[in-house]
């Protein structure tokens, strides 16, 4: 069931409206671009209070707390898995940074959804779309397309994998295997920046670059995946294990897109 998690005044600032799993390590990892030419500020949150997403959008049984400028994500009993989304639609071309740091090491799954819509282009929170509770069958194979990573991935089921994983849904295809995201046994503060150049996707976990992928051969696997992603809404996953924390969301335009 989706969730409003208040109705108090957001604190967001909001500014303006490879045929086949490609392998990290061959396309173009060693690529310099994690300085892209960040155009205008289009949405800011500090992730700090509870003011500070009151229009962001749960799905599923997660909860969040705040302390010491740190939003908390977690479902209480490790009940189910779930979806946060942010309220604002971004561009085809945005970089969008976030720290994050795992509370819990011994388990745990987070994943970023990104230029999500209905599979007819409609807004993610149109009421007419089937309802969302979590369940990842809904978000990978359902009424609503997008990009995702798995950029922690220590699930109970599959311990320690490690990499990172792009995929494009709504047919839950593997355009790449990359690199490490956050190490398994971290419990460090890691900045995160993803960067979707139109089709160009790149994901950097300190600056070490863990997913760089071109969008430009529609069939994977002998499946047809349609064309590359434009628009659409961005949001944090986590499995139910997982006990995680965020601060500090800011996402930009591309002025070299």
């Amino acid at each position: 069931m989706r969730q409003p998690i208040s109705r108090l005044f957001s604190a967001f600032l909001l500014i303006g409206s490879l045929a086949g799993c490609q392998s990290a390590s061959t396309n173009a990892m060693a690529s310099t671009e994690n300085n892209p030419h960040k155009g205008r500020l289009i949405y800011h949150n500090p992730m700090n209070a509870p003011e500070a997403v009151a229009d962001w959008i749960m799905e599923g049984p997660g909860e969040v707390t705040f302390s010491d400028g740190w939003m908390r994500m977690y479902s209480p009993d490790q009940a189910m898995h779930h979806v946060f989304w942010a309220p604002v639609q971004l561009p085809d071309s945005f970089v969008a940074e976030w720290q994050a740091q795992s509370l819990n090491d011994e388990a745990g799954l987070v994943i970023v959804f990104f230029a999500a819509k209905g599979e007819n282009g409609e807004n993610i929170f149109d009421p007419a779309l089937p309802a969302r509770d979590g369940t990842f069958t809904q978000y990978t194979e359902g009424a609503i397309r997008s990009y995702h990573i798995s950029y922690y991935a220590n699930a109970a089921h599959n311990p320690d994998r490690g990499h990172a994983n792009l995929r494009k849904n709504n047919t839950f295809s593997l355009l790449q295997q990359g690199q490490v995201g956050i190490p398994t046994d971290s419990t460090k503060v890691h900045q995160i920046r993803l960067i979707k150049r139109q089709a160009h996707i790149q994901l950097y976990v300190d600056d070490r670059l863990v997913i760089d992928y071109t969008d430009n051969q529609p069939v994977v696997d002998g499946v047809d995946t349609g064309p590359a992603l434009t628009n659409g809404w961005l949001g944090f996953r986590q499995m139910k294990w997982t006990d995680f924390q965020y601060r500090s969301l800011r996402i930009w335009t591309l002025t070299d897109a």
